[in-house]
């Protein structure tokens, strides 16, 4: 069974027993998490969602991920400037999706 989800302002493609990483929510390590807002199940579109549906998944854990450098240079203008950005991210397995 696949479906769609949108959470964070992405989408993502899921399956029961994926591991997926979304944008960080506020929910504990080893509690479920509820998708309502479900975008396709099993090629059944929804306008723009699909009614009465859900997909359940198990927040694993929690963390951040890799640096990214933002640099800004302007030649002949003596100007250099260095950023760093690390995104947080939740680590969900989907369990259930109906």
């Amino acid at each position: 069974m696949k479906a769609i989800i949108e959470t964070g302002g992405k989408q993502y493609s899921v399956e029961v027993g994926k591991e997926i990483y979304i944008e960080k929510i506020d929910v504990e390590p080893n509690k479920e998490v509820v998708f309502d807002k479900v975008l396709m199940i099993n090629n059944v579109f929804g306008n723009p969602y699909v009614g009465g549906s859900k997909v359940i998944g198990k927040v694993i854990k929690h963390g951040k991920k890799r640096k990214i450098n933002i640099i800004h240079f302007r030649p002949k203008k003596n100007f250099f400037r260095k950023q760093g950005h690390r995104q947080p991210y939740t680590k969900v397995k989907i369990t259930k999706i109906g």
